[in-house]
Order: structure tokens, then sequence, then C-alpha cells
């Protein structure tokens, strides 16, 4: 599968920092409509790159590889298995796990293990953010990284444990 996409969306996500700058801070006016043409055509929202756009200007921890890592993984998801078809609904943002829900004494990762899920499914809402100002630290924190979770999880489908046991390895490899 070609990569030529990957120079293309180089380019948007370093204008679209220039642009949050310069005052276009909403993803309605950050991106052009052939940009935002091209981000759904890789399964990615203008909401989506816009919230790494914005995190990456107000907080400055955001890595430029792990967002083309992540729009990969979608994009390879969205075309391949997909068949490039946006999903028919979202996630509803009161239904998801809390930020203090645990599993094996692991707050804030049944959390993101749905929103990992509705990420490659194309079904997070717009308020919603896979690779959120909570889960960088969080995955950071226990030496994994948004693309490696996000591969995980789509290799584990809906197995919870092999997730957990993944992220539990990681965090005895610290």
């Amino acid at each position: 599968m070609s990569d030529d996409w990957k120079a293309r969306f180089r380019e948007l996500y370093q204008a679209a920092q220039q642009r949050y700058r310069d005052g276009r801070t909403t993803p309605e006016t950050i991106f052009e409509a052939d940009e935002a043409d091209f981000l759904a055509s890789l399964g990615c929202t203008s909401q989506e790159l816009f919230d790494f756009v914005e995190d990456s200007i107000n907080w400055g921890d955001v890595e430029y590889d792990q967002v083309e890592g992540v729009t990969a993984l979608r994009r390879d998801h969205f075309v391949n298995a997909l068949g490039s078809q946006p999903a028919d609904s979202v996630i509803d943002p009161a239904t998801i796990p809390a930020k203090k829900d645990e599993v094996d004494g692991i707050a804030w990762l049944p959390r993101l293990i749905v929103k990992a899920r509705a990420k490659l499914a194309g079904e997070l809402h717009p308020d919603l953010m896979y690779g959120c100002g909570g889960d960088r630290p969080f995955l950071r924190e226990r030496n994994s990284s948004l693309v490696e979770f996000l591969q995980v999880t789509l290799d584990a489908g809906g197995d919870d444990r092999a997730i957990i046991d993944y992220l539990k390895d990681c965090m005895a490899r610290g």
C-alpha cells in the first residue's frame, strides 16, 4: 500500500499548526474543504487532527510520529477492513468508562480501551479524543505509546485481557 499520503498529511499538520497560531482555532476554520476531504479519505476527521494540533500548540507534548502512526493504523483499518466506509454512528461520551474506573487496579485503562476501539472504528464522538492530554502521559508513564496501544487494540479485537496483559507487561519493563 502506498504511503504517498504521508507527505501531504505532514504538510497539512504543519500548516494547521501555523493557522492555529494565527487564530484559526476551531475544527471548522483550520482546514479548507479539500483538506477535510483528504482527511476523510484517510478515515480521519477534521476534529481528530485539530485536537492533535491544538494539543501540540497548547501542551507541547504531542509527537508528530505518534500522530502519523495513529493515522496510519486508522487509515489502513479504514481502507482494508472497513472498505473506506465511514461509521454510521459515534459512541455516546456519557456511556464510556470514567477516568477513575479501573481494571486490574489500573485507573483510566477501561476508558482508553473504549476510545482506542472507537478510534479504529471511526466512532469517536467529537468531544472525545484518542491520544488526549490524559492518554499521552498515561501511556508514556507505562512504557507504551499511542501507536503501540492502538496496534495492540487492533490485534486484540474484542479481547480485553490481551490489551490489559500487554499494558501490564509494559509496566513491568519500567
